[in-house]
């Protein structure tokens, strides 16, 4: 665990486990970098695992202006934290808003990804947000009242699916562990993040220029990224798609064994030393 502070000094809370080639793990909105933890002591094996809380997530800073989030500011972030380890080249892996955070930043700075896994993400708007309602529910968060926001976002589950049902009935804890990680949200962070998912370009035509070894993974249950992933798996040379069954959004989660597995065995073909 350590903390590296950005250049407009905001702190993130950084975690590093195992050793050997980079693997830099970039979690979706609202969520956090235990996102990723089931995992990490397994990647970690063969690589460097990187795993952070984004500004106004987790146990990071959580900036109280609106502006101090944008998709730019995160992938600044994310490299950030790269040059605080000291890692010129990265293997990256980017969940849901990860993963447009990701897409920028392979796409800005091509030299620094050694190859790259886009899971459950998109190459612009996500189909299943309205733009209005998103922005309603950015102002709803300055209002400050994030439990209603919650109660409304939980009964229009947008992202919900068998698998992710299944998950809340069968692992202890779960249901908890969700619910915290909304109450370490910043709402600022929600307000910032949610118009810069809406207000995103597409970049699917820009991503046909992406030269990194690519994997792009899905849930078969995500039913509003499933076109998203064929899309930018037909866009990008060479790259491989991965459609997990019995897992919707978090495939991390609902399908541990076949998304380790198909991250695992992408790693192993494509991680380098420095």
């Amino acid at each position: 665990m350590m903390r590296i502070v950005t250049d407009d000094g905001v702190g993130l809370a950084v975690e590093q486990h195992g050793s050997g080639p980079p693997f830099v793990m970039i979690h979706g909105f609202t969520g956090a970098k235990d996102d990723f933890v089931d995992h990490a002591c397994r990647f970690a094996e063969r690589s460097m695992v990187v795993l952070f809380d984004h500004r106004g997530h987790g146990a990071s800073d959580k900036p109280g202006d609106e502006g101090a989030y944008s998709f730019d500011r995160l992938a600044a972030d994310t490299l950030a934290v790269a040059d605080g380890l000291g890692l010129d080249r990265f293997a990256l892996l980017g969940h849901s808003m990860g993963g447009m955070v990701a897409r920028r930043i392979v796409l800005a700075h091509p030299e620094r990804v050694q190859s790259l896994v886009l899971m459950d993400t998109s190459p612009g708007l996500p189909p299943s947000i309205d733009p209005d309602l998103a922005d309603a529910a950015a102002e709803l968060a300055l209002t400050g009242d994030m439990a209603l926001l919650r109660q409304i976002l939980d009964e229009a589950d947008t992202l919900g699916s068998e698998a992710d049902q299944r998950v809340r009935r069968e692992r202890p804890g779960y249901g908890e562990y969700c619910a915290r990680k909304w109450a370490e949200i910043a709402p600022a962070s929600y307000a910032g993040l949610m118009r810069a998912i809406v207000h995103q370009p597409d970049e699917l035509e820009a991503m046909r220029a992406i030269a990194s070894p690519t994997l792009v993974i899905v849930g078969e249950e995500d039913a509003h990224f499933v076109p998203a992933a064929h899309a930018m798996a037909d866009a990008v040379a060479g790259a491989r798609l991965v459609v997990v069954p019995d897992a919707g959004h978090s495939p991390q989660f609902e399908n541990p064994d076949a998304y380790f597995t198909a991250v695992d065995q992408f790693l192993a073909e494509h991680l380098v030393r420095r």
